[in-house]
Protein backbone atom coordinates (compact mmCIF):
# COMPACT_ATOMS: atom_id res chain seq x y z
CA UNK A 1 0.00 0.00 0.00
CA UNK A 2 1.52 3.39 -1.08
CA UNK A 3 1.90 6.11 1.86
CA UNK A 4 -1.09 8.16 0.74
CA UNK A 5 -3.27 5.33 0.70
CA UNK A 6 -1.91 4.00 4.15
CA UNK A 7 -2.73 8.07 5.67
CA UNK A 8 -6.17 7.45 4.20
CA UNK A 9 -6.90 3.96 5.60
CA UNK A 10 -5.73 5.45 9.00
CA UNK A 11 -7.93 8.56 9.23
CA UNK A 12 -11.08 6.17 8.16
CA UNK A 13 -10.27 4.39 11.04
CA UNK A 14 -13.19 4.04 13.53
CA UNK A 15 -12.57 5.66 16.63
CA UNK A 16 -13.61 3.36 19.44
CA UNK A 17 -14.26 4.94 22.79
CA UNK A 18 -12.22 4.20 26.08
CA UNK A 19 -14.44 2.82 28.78
CA UNK A 20 -14.20 5.06 32.15
CA UNK A 21 -12.21 3.93 34.69
CA UNK A 22 -12.41 3.89 38.66
CA UNK A 23 -11.38 7.53 39.80
CA UNK A 24 -10.54 6.15 43.18
CA UNK A 25 -6.64 6.10 43.98
CA UNK A 26 -5.23 2.59 45.31
CA UNK A 27 -6.13 1.92 48.75
CA UNK A 28 -8.09 5.48 49.61
CA UNK A 29 -10.41 5.85 52.16
CA UNK A 30 -12.94 7.94 53.30
CA UNK A 31 -11.05 10.15 56.39
CA UNK A 32 -13.71 11.76 58.98
CA UNK A 33 -13.32 15.54 59.56
CA UNK A 34 -16.37 16.34 61.60
CA UNK A 35 -18.42 14.60 63.78
CA UNK A 36 -20.84 14.89 66.93
CA UNK A 37 -23.89 16.43 64.72
CA UNK A 38 -27.55 15.09 65.20
CA UNK A 39 -28.07 14.33 61.07
CA UNK A 40 -26.31 16.00 58.53
CA UNK A 41 -26.85 16.83 54.54
CA UNK A 42 -26.73 19.23 51.66
CA UNK A 43 -23.02 19.92 51.27
CA UNK A 44 -21.79 22.91 49.26
CA UNK A 45 -18.31 24.57 48.75
CA UNK A 46 -18.12 28.49 49.40
CA UNK A 47 -15.82 30.85 49.87
CA UNK A 48 -13.23 28.78 50.63
CA UNK A 49 -15.61 26.07 52.94
CA UNK A 50 -17.73 23.64 52.51
CA UNK A 51 -21.17 24.69 54.35
CA UNK A 52 -23.50 21.43 54.93
CA UNK A 53 -27.08 21.17 57.04
CA UNK A 54 -27.83 19.70 60.78
CA UNK A 55 -31.46 19.10 59.93
CA UNK A 56 -32.48 18.32 63.25
CA UNK A 57 -29.93 20.86 64.83
CA UNK A 58 -31.50 23.63 62.78
CA UNK A 59 -28.49 24.67 62.04
CA UNK A 60 -25.83 24.96 58.54
CA UNK A 61 -22.38 24.83 59.63
CA UNK A 62 -19.34 25.77 57.91
CA UNK A 63 -15.80 23.90 57.90
CA UNK A 64 -12.28 24.94 57.21
CA UNK A 65 -8.93 22.79 58.12
CA UNK A 66 -8.08 26.16 59.62
CA UNK A 67 -11.14 26.66 61.97
CA UNK A 68 -12.62 23.49 62.55
CA UNK A 69 -16.61 23.45 62.54
CA UNK A 70 -18.25 26.91 62.97
CA UNK A 71 -21.56 28.16 63.01
CA UNK A 72 -23.18 29.29 59.63
CA UNK A 73 -26.64 30.07 59.97
CA UNK A 74 -28.68 29.41 62.49
CA UNK A 75 -32.04 28.95 62.47
CA UNK A 76 -31.66 27.33 59.36
CA UNK A 77 -35.66 26.51 59.02
CA UNK A 78 -34.55 23.22 59.83
CA UNK A 79 -32.45 23.05 55.69
CA UNK A 80 -31.54 20.01 53.97
CA UNK A 81 -30.30 20.39 50.49
CA UNK A 82 -27.84 23.28 49.92
CA UNK A 83 -27.06 24.58 46.24
CA UNK A 84 -25.28 28.09 44.79
CA UNK A 85 -27.16 30.01 42.45
CA UNK A 86 -25.66 31.28 39.33
CA UNK A 87 -24.68 34.52 41.46
CA UNK A 88 -23.22 32.64 44.00
CA UNK A 89 -25.68 33.24 46.96
CA UNK A 90 -26.67 30.02 49.11
CA UNK A 91 -29.92 28.43 48.22
CA UNK A 92 -31.87 26.41 51.06
CA UNK A 93 -34.05 23.55 51.07
CA UNK A 94 -35.73 24.27 54.61
CA UNK A 95 -37.70 21.02 56.09
CA UNK A 96 -38.60 22.64 58.38
CA UNK A 97 -40.52 26.18 56.33
CA UNK A 98 -41.82 23.78 53.54
CA UNK A 99 -40.22 26.16 51.01
CA UNK A 100 -36.90 26.83 48.58
CA UNK A 101 -35.09 30.06 49.73
CA UNK A 102 -32.47 32.00 49.28
CA UNK A 103 -30.00 33.61 51.71
CA UNK A 104 -29.40 37.20 50.74
CA UNK A 105 -27.68 38.40 54.14
CA UNK A 106 -26.59 37.19 57.15
CA UNK A 107 -30.19 37.55 58.66
CA UNK A 108 -32.04 38.00 55.32
CA UNK A 109 -33.93 35.26 53.59
CA UNK A 110 -36.35 35.01 50.66
CA UNK A 111 -38.36 33.20 50.09
CA UNK A 112 -38.39 31.59 46.52
CA UNK A 113 -41.01 28.95 46.56
CA UNK A 114 -43.08 27.80 49.16
CA UNK A 115 -46.42 26.23 47.05
CA UNK A 116 -47.85 24.91 43.82
CA UNK A 117 -50.86 26.64 42.83
CA UNK A 118 -53.01 26.90 46.49
CA UNK A 119 -51.20 24.16 47.96
CA UNK A 120 -48.41 24.04 50.44
CA UNK A 121 -45.48 21.99 49.19
CA UNK A 122 -44.33 18.74 51.16
CA UNK A 123 -40.46 19.05 52.11
CA UNK A 124 -38.34 20.30 49.63
CA UNK A 125 -35.28 18.47 49.46
CA UNK A 126 -32.45 18.82 47.18
CA UNK A 127 -31.25 21.75 44.55
CA UNK A 128 -29.69 21.59 41.22
CA UNK A 129 -29.38 24.51 39.76
CA UNK A 130 -29.31 25.53 35.85
CA UNK A 131 -27.09 27.91 34.03
CA UNK A 132 -29.93 29.92 32.68
CA UNK A 133 -31.08 30.67 36.58
CA UNK A 134 -33.40 27.86 36.92
CA UNK A 135 -33.87 26.06 39.62
CA UNK A 136 -34.58 21.90 39.65
CA UNK A 137 -36.13 20.66 43.36
CA UNK A 138 -37.33 17.43 44.38
CA UNK A 139 -40.13 17.78 47.14
CA UNK A 140 -40.72 14.30 48.99
CA UNK A 141 -42.48 14.85 52.47
CA UNK A 142 -39.53 13.60 54.71
CA UNK A 143 -40.09 16.47 56.65
CA UNK A 144 -44.02 16.78 57.43
CA UNK A 145 -45.35 15.66 59.95
CA UNK A 146 -48.21 12.87 59.25
CA UNK A 147 -50.81 15.30 60.82
CA UNK A 148 -49.81 18.14 58.21
CA UNK A 149 -51.32 18.32 54.90
CA UNK A 150 -49.60 17.17 52.19
CA UNK A 151 -50.07 17.09 48.30
CA UNK A 152 -50.27 13.87 47.95
CA UNK A 153 -47.98 12.94 45.41
CA UNK A 154 -43.77 13.70 45.99
CA UNK A 155 -42.64 16.15 43.01
CA UNK A 156 -39.90 17.23 40.68
CA UNK A 157 -40.23 20.97 40.37
CA UNK A 158 -38.77 23.77 38.28
CA UNK A 159 -38.51 27.01 39.52
CA UNK A 160 -37.86 29.74 37.33
CA UNK A 161 -35.81 33.17 37.73
CA UNK A 162 -39.21 34.96 37.60
CA UNK A 163 -41.01 32.75 40.85
CA UNK A 164 -43.16 30.55 38.52
CA UNK A 165 -43.14 27.61 40.39
CA UNK A 166 -43.75 23.98 37.83
CA UNK A 167 -44.49 20.16 38.65
CA UNK A 168 -42.67 18.48 36.11
CA UNK A 169 -43.00 14.48 37.43
CA UNK A 170 -45.28 13.10 40.40
CA UNK A 171 -44.40 9.60 39.22
CA UNK A 172 -41.33 8.71 41.69
CA UNK A 173 -42.60 7.45 45.11
CA UNK A 174 -39.72 9.38 46.72
CA UNK A 175 -37.31 11.46 44.47
CA UNK A 176 -34.23 12.92 47.01
CA UNK A 177 -31.31 13.55 45.42
CA UNK A 178 -30.78 15.71 41.79
CA UNK A 179 -28.26 16.89 39.59
CA UNK A 180 -28.05 18.01 35.97
CA UNK A 181 -25.82 16.43 33.19
CA UNK A 182 -22.74 18.44 31.70
CA UNK A 183 -24.52 19.58 29.04
CA UNK A 184 -27.45 20.37 31.00
CA UNK A 185 -30.26 18.14 29.13
CA UNK A 186 -30.18 15.34 31.21
CA UNK A 187 -31.46 15.74 34.73
CA UNK A 188 -30.90 12.47 37.48
CA UNK A 189 -33.01 11.75 40.13
CA UNK A 190 -32.83 9.12 42.80
CA UNK A 191 -35.65 7.61 44.04
CA UNK A 192 -34.62 6.68 48.21
CA UNK A 193 -36.58 3.73 49.15
CA UNK A 194 -36.46 1.96 45.86
CA UNK A 195 -32.08 2.74 46.01
CA UNK A 196 -33.18 3.52 41.84
CA UNK A 197 -31.50 6.13 40.25
CA UNK A 198 -33.77 7.75 37.07
CA UNK A 199 -32.51 9.90 34.42
CA UNK A 200 -34.97 12.23 32.28
CA UNK A 201 -34.33 13.78 28.94
CA UNK A 202 -34.73 17.83 30.11
CA UNK A 203 -36.57 19.17 27.02
CA UNK A 204 -37.28 22.51 26.19
CA UNK A 205 -36.00 26.01 27.50
CA UNK A 206 -36.45 28.90 29.94
CA UNK A 207 -38.65 31.08 27.63
CA UNK A 208 -40.54 27.95 26.44
CA UNK A 209 -41.28 26.17 29.23
CA UNK A 210 -39.23 22.76 30.32
CA UNK A 211 -40.66 19.44 30.44
CA UNK A 212 -39.06 15.80 31.71
CA UNK A 213 -39.49 12.82 28.97
CA UNK A 214 -37.32 9.29 28.29
CA UNK A 215 -37.57 8.67 32.26
CA UNK A 216 -35.49 5.73 32.14
CA UNK A 217 -33.58 3.23 35.73
CA UNK A 218 -30.13 4.12 35.69
CA UNK A 219 -29.02 1.91 38.30
CA UNK A 220 -30.50 0.15 41.59
CA UNK A 221 -27.74 0.39 44.02
CA UNK A 222 -29.38 -1.94 46.52
CA UNK A 223 -28.32 -5.50 43.94
CA UNK A 224 -26.08 -7.07 43.36
CA UNK A 225 -23.21 -5.57 45.17
CA UNK A 226 -23.99 -5.47 48.38
CA UNK A 227 -28.14 -6.38 48.75
CA UNK A 228 -27.74 -7.55 52.48
CA UNK A 229 -27.04 -3.11 52.97
CA UNK A 230 -29.71 -1.09 54.71
CA UNK A 231 -29.82 2.00 53.72
CA UNK A 232 -30.78 4.50 50.26
CA UNK A 233 -29.98 6.07 47.65
CA UNK A 234 -29.87 10.21 48.63
CA UNK A 235 -27.73 13.07 47.01
CA UNK A 236 -25.51 13.10 43.81
CA UNK A 237 -22.91 15.20 42.22
CA UNK A 238 -20.74 14.44 38.61
CA UNK A 239 -17.19 15.09 37.74
CA UNK A 240 -15.92 17.01 34.89
CA UNK A 241 -15.93 13.43 32.92
CA UNK A 242 -19.62 12.89 33.56
CA UNK A 243 -19.26 10.04 36.10
CA UNK A 244 -22.20 9.76 38.92
CA UNK A 245 -21.10 10.20 42.19
CA UNK A 246 -24.69 8.69 44.27
CA UNK A 247 -24.79 8.63 47.77
CA UNK A 248 -25.98 5.21 48.47
CA UNK A 249 -26.27 2.41 51.18
CA UNK A 250 -22.29 1.66 51.08
CA UNK A 251 -21.52 4.82 51.26
CA UNK A 252 -21.00 6.50 47.13
CA UNK A 253 -21.51 4.72 44.71
CA UNK A 254 -19.52 5.73 41.21
CA UNK A 255 -21.10 5.65 38.07
CA UNK A 256 -20.58 6.10 34.24
CA UNK A 257 -23.07 8.26 32.60
CA UNK A 258 -25.07 4.87 31.51
CA UNK A 259 -25.22 3.74 34.82
CA UNK A 260 -22.02 1.27 34.56
CA UNK A 261 -21.03 0.88 38.29
CA UNK A 262 -17.04 1.92 38.31
CA UNK A 263 -16.43 1.55 42.15
CA UNK A 264 -17.59 2.02 45.60
CA UNK A 265 -16.17 4.05 48.43
CA UNK A 266 -17.07 2.48 51.95
CA UNK A 267 -18.48 5.10 54.08
CA UNK A 268 -19.45 5.24 57.67
CA UNK A 269 -23.34 5.47 58.98
CA UNK A 270 -25.59 6.10 56.60
CA UNK A 271 -24.30 8.86 53.39
CA UNK A 272 -26.89 11.80 52.66
CA UNK A 273 -25.10 13.56 49.96
CA UNK A 274 -21.55 15.18 48.50
CA UNK A 275 -20.13 18.01 46.94
CA UNK A 276 -17.07 18.56 45.39
CA UNK A 277 -14.48 21.29 47.42
CA UNK A 278 -11.16 22.73 47.83
CA UNK A 279 -9.51 24.97 45.56
CA UNK A 280 -8.80 22.10 43.10
CA UNK A 281 -12.30 20.79 43.39
CA UNK A 282 -10.51 17.04 44.15
CA UNK A 283 -12.10 16.43 46.80
CA UNK A 284 -15.20 14.78 47.46
CA UNK A 285 -16.84 15.65 50.89
CA UNK A 286 -20.00 13.31 52.04
CA UNK A 287 -22.62 13.59 55.22
CA UNK A 288 -23.10 10.68 56.44
CA UNK A 289 -25.40 10.22 59.61
CA UNK A 290 -23.98 11.87 62.69
CA UNK A 291 -20.61 13.06 60.93
CA UNK A 292 -18.74 15.04 57.69
CA UNK A 293 -16.60 13.08 55.64
CA UNK A 294 -13.41 13.70 52.67
CA UNK A 295 -12.25 11.03 50.20
CA UNK A 296 -9.15 12.84 47.60
CA UNK A 297 -10.17 11.42 43.88
CA UNK A 298 -8.51 11.33 40.85
CA UNK A 299 -11.00 13.06 39.49
CA UNK A 300 -12.15 17.15 39.06
CA UNK A 301 -15.58 17.82 40.11
CA UNK A 302 -18.07 19.86 37.56
CA UNK A 303 -18.21 23.44 38.37
CA UNK A 304 -22.15 24.19 39.14
CA UNK A 305 -23.20 27.72 38.11
CA UNK A 306 -22.06 30.19 40.85
CA UNK A 307 -19.43 27.59 42.67
CA UNK A 308 -16.40 28.89 41.66
CA UNK A 309 -14.86 31.14 44.65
Amino acid sequence: MRPFSLLVALIALPVVAQPMSSPVPEGAEAERVAAGFQFVEGPVWKDGAVLFSDIPGNTVYAYTDADGVTPYLHPSGHSNGLALDTEGRLLLAQHGRRQLARLDAPHVQTTLASHLGDERLNSPNDIAVHSDGSVFFTDPPYGVSPTDPQLGFSGVYHLAPDGTVTLLDAALHRPNGIALSLDEQTLYVTNSETRQLFAFSLDGALDTGYALTGMRELATLGAPTFAEAEGYTDGLKLDTEGRLYVTSPIGVSILAPDGTLLDEVAVPEQTTNCAWGDDDRRTLYVTSGTSLYRIRLNATGAPAPGSID
